[in-house]
C-alpha cells in the first residue's frame, strides 16, 4: 500500500495522473476540435502538437463517411485517438438526438458531446432542450459529455441525470474571451462527481492555465488553436499550459496576502 502511494505522489508530480471519462483513461487532458482549419493535414498536425489523445467532430459538417471527398479519418487515425461526434448546428433536442442516433450507425460512436444551441448571434446553450436530449440520448445508451452554461444548478441536473462529464463554457464559442466567470467555473468542479472541462471561449495559453488552475479536469478547444497565426505552434503552447495549470492545482498556490511577506528570514540578520 506504502509503495502504490509513493507512485502515485510522483505520477501526479510529473502529471501523469490520467483523466478518466466513461470508464477509459486518458493521458492527455488536452480535447480539440476539426473544423476552421485549412486543411486537414494542419488540423492533423495540431492535434499531434497538442498531444490530444480526443477530438471533436461536428458530425453535420465533418466528412468522415463519403471516400470520394477528403476524409479526416485519412489523416486523424480514428484507432490511434478517440472521435468524439458532437452536434454542432443543432438547435433542438430532436435535431442533436436524431444527429447522435446517425453517428452511432455511421461508426459505432457511443461517447458522444451534446450541444444544442439557443440562438445563431450568442451560441450559448439551449439549457430546457439540452435537458431533453441528454435524458433521451441517456435512456437510449449513448455516453453524454454535455456542453451547457456555467451556472451550477444545470450543472448539477446534468450529472444528476447520468451524464459523463459536464462541460461549463467560458465565454461565447469562438470568442477567445478567456473565463469569465471562474467563481461559477470553481462552483461547478467543487460540486462534480464528474469530470469537468472548460468548453468554448479560450483564446490563448493563459486562459487554458487558467481553466486547470481552478480545478477543471481538462480543456476543449477548437478556435483558439485553428485561428491562431501559426496554430501548430498554438496547439503545443495549449498542451503545455493545460500540464502546467494541471500541476499547479495539484501543487496547491500560496496563500494570496495583503502585504509583503520577506523570501529570507528576519531573524540573525548581520
Amino acid at each position: 500500500m506504502v509503495e502504490t502511494a509513493k507512485v502515485t505522489t510522483v505520477e501526479r508530480a510529473r502529471g501523469e495522473d490520467g483523466l478518466t471519462i466513461a470508464g477509459k483513461t486518458y493521458r492527455s487532458r488536452l480535447i480539440v476540435g476539426t473544423g476552421k482549419y485549412k486543411d486537414l493535414a494542419e488540423n492533423a498536425a495540431a492535434v499531434e502538437a497538442a498531444g490530444a489523445e480526443i477530438v471533436t467532430v461536428a458530425v453535420r459538417r465533418v466528412n468522415v463517411t463519403n471516400p470520394k471527398e477528403p476524409m479526416l479519418v485519412d489523416y486523424i487515425d480514428p484507432k490511434k485517438v478517440t472521435y468524439l461526434p458532437n452536434t454542432a448546428g443543432c438547435y433542438t433536442a430532436e435535431e442533436a438526438i436524431r444527429t447522435l442516433r446517425l453517428a452511432r450507425e455511421a461508426g459505432g460512436w457511443n461517447l458522444v458531446k451534446l450541444e444544442v444551441l439557443g440562438d445563431t448571434k450568442t451560441l450559448y446553450p439551449d439549457m430546457i432542450e439540452t435537458l431533453r436530449a441528454a435524458d433521451v440520448l441517456l435512456k437510449d445508451g449513448f455516453e453524454v459529455m454535455v456542453y451547457c452554461t456555467d451556472d451550477p444548478l444545470m450543472a448539477k441536473k446534468l450529472e444528476d441525470l447520468g451524464c459523463a462529464a459536464i462541460m461549463p463554457l467560458a465565454a461565447p464559442i469562438g470568442s477567445g474571451l478567456g473565463i469569465q466567470n471562474p467563481i461559477n467555473i470553481r462552483l461547478i468542479v467543487e460540486q462534480s462527481k464528474v469530470p469537468v472541462l472548460v468548453d468554448a471561449g479560450v483564446g490563448t495559453a493563459s486562459d487554458a492555465a487558467i481553466a486547470m488552475e481552478l480545478g477543471c479536469d481538462g480543456v476543449l478547444m477548437n478556435t483558439a488553436i485553428a485561428e491562431a497565426k501559426n496554430p501548430v505552434m498554438m496547439a503545443r503552447a495549449m498542451k503545455l499550459a493545460v500540464e502546467a495549470g494541471r500541476l499547479a492545482y495539484l501543487a496547491g498556490r500560496m496563500p494570496k496576502k495583503k502585504y509583503a511577506d520577506p523570501s529570507s528570514p528576519l531573524s540573525g540578520l548581520i
